[in-house]
């Protein structure tokens, strides 16, 4: 079992005690602007382990009687087709998951804002589509000299172009399905219409990361940036919170740089702006949900190195940056780490040697790690699991959970009805197989009730995987990393 280092449920308690706090602080109504993701906040949980991937959400949901969401989404996106890469689905679909999703924690969805909105087709289109669905849809507009234009912005011919988002909780949280969907604009926006209306309301910002009561190179900071390297954000002490209270704190460039824009806009609306500093405008307690450093480190560590193969795959597959890879190289030599410091990657390389065909590797929770290879029946990374669950059933390794004679129909119906070249079996089909052996053979059975204790498990390919194997293996939780080649030379990688 893995070590704990972070407390979710004082994190919880924590967190919500703050968001209320600061609801109170604005005469009840705050627009809080939600950064990362709402669910599923997996690099958070694997930083931070013990934090849940849906403590945001959860958090949020103890907080839904005074609580309703705006989704904020920039309809330069919708035009772009733009996809949430993490989830292989566009901006648009991700509006919908998350209306959903929301809903099923039992929140309010009030109203979705389509921003920088100018007439664009696909915008249009998915409104009328959400309107059809019951949905208030927004239209706020691109305003020229923005952000540093301040009396263009917050005068009538800006913010007081944009429609007026009519909310009724008293924290109304702004959320998007990915950044520069528009959110600080979409808060501000809805304060200048609130005061202009006479209604007094505030603004924070809740960002998991950077976190500001960590040092600076703390890992966990680091890692941030390697997350963030296709956004080119960088970490540093928050000069505006040095100056005010002599003490120093983590920000990012991007909310440093735009604070005395903020500034000066919260002072022509509300009077005086309610902040000292881009610190003081967030409402983050997760520094204090940590309760082993060292745990926390090391765990950090191993994300940035995910992230530099993550980062070589993408420019494999023709996307990314050099810039990107030499940025998390350089964070990789501030946190003291290398590639070999993933124990996966030379187990999965070295089987990869030894066999002249792709190889995967998976390190087990007791720290052992298992290799699987390609063979005429089974890629490489349906055979490491099928090991992986042996050794976790204490099974012997020379049973077959699966026999040859329910292989081969299998392939048949793939290579000769179906039109596939490869024969061999993917992680997905291989588990369908395993299933339906468990039926009759108590110990396939055994093999499939070990699926979950693979959640969190480090694996290691030494090919690019197909979407099929990846999505598979984000499924069971399990963090993946790929040497950045393909098994062949074709362009086209379904």
């Amino acid at each position: 079992m893995k070590a704990m280092g972070f407390d979710n449920e004082k994190y919880l308690r924590l967190q919500s005690e703050k968001i209320r706090e600061r609801i109170g602080k604005f005469g009840g109504k705050l627009y809080l602007e939600f950064g990362g993701k709402l669910f599923d906040d997996y690099h958070a949980s694997r930083v931070l382990p013990g934090f849940q991937p849906d403590s945001k959400i959860n958090m949020l949901a103890q907080l839904k009687a005074d609580a309703e969401i705006v989704i904020v989404i920039n309809a330069a996106d919708i035009e772009k087709n733009k996809v949430r890469a993490d989830l292989g689905i566009t901006y648009e679909m991700d509006v919908l998951r998350l209306i959903d999703a929301f809903r099923g924690y039992g929140l309010y969805v009030g109203s979705v804002c389509l921003t920088r909105f100018a007439s664009q087709p696909t915008a249009e289109a998915f409104q009328k589509r959400l309107e059809n669905l019951g949905m208030k849809v927004y239209r706020h507009y691109t305003i020229p000299g923005y952000p540093s234009n301040i009396p263009m912005i917050v005068s009538d011919e800006g913010f007081g172009k944009n429609e007026y988002i009519e909310t009724t909780h008293s924290l109304v949280v702004v959320t998007a399905p990915g950044p520069g969907s528009g959110k600080m604009a979409t808060c501000l926006s809805q304060l200048y219409h609130e005061y202009k209306r006479g209604i007094k309301a505030g603004y924070a910002k809740y960002e998991t990361f950077p976190v500001w009561n960590l040092p600076l190179k703390h890992p966990v900071n680091l890692a941030y940036e390697a997350a963030t390297a296709d956004l080119n954000d960088v970490n540093m002490i928050d000069p505006f919170h040095l100056e005010a209270y002599g003490e120093q704190t983590v920000n990012y460039n991007r909310d440093v740089e735009i604070f005395p824009v903020l500034s000066a806009t919260f002072e022509k609306i509300m009077g005086e702006c309610p902040y000292k500093s881009p610190t003081d405008m967030g409402v983050n307690m997760a520094g204090l949900g940590i309760v082993d450093d060292d745990v926390t480190r090391e765990a950090a560590k191993q994300e940035i190195i995910r992230r530099y193969y993550n980062t070589l795959c993408r420019q494999a597959a023709g996307e990314g940056d050099e810039s990107q890879i030499l940025k998390i190289e350089l964070l990789m030599k501030q946190a003291g780490i290398t590639a070999a410091d993933r124990k996966v990657v030379s187990a999965a390389k070295i089987k990869a040697e030894t066999t002249g065909e792709p190889a995967a590797a998976i390190e087990l929770p007791d720290g052992q790690v298992v290799t699987g290879k390609t063979s005429r029946l089974l890629g490489a990374t349906a055979a490491m699991l099928l090991n992986a669950l042996k050794i976790l059933a204490g099974i012997e390794d020379s049973v077959e959970l699966i026999s040859p004679e329910i292989i081969a129909p299998i392939q048949d119906l793939k290579v000769g009805h179906l039109g596939n070249r490869n024969p061999r079996l993917h992680t997905d089909e291989v588990l369908v197989a395993l299933a339906i052996c468990a039926v009759t053979d108590e110990r396939a059975a055994k093999a499939i009730g070990q699926l979950q204790n693979l959640t969190g498990c480090e694996v290691h390919s030494s090919v690019i995987l197909s979407q099929v194997d990846v999505n598979v293996l984000r499924k069971l939780g399990i963090n993946l990393t790929c040497e950045p080649v393909y098994q062949s030379r074709k362009l086209y990688h379904p």
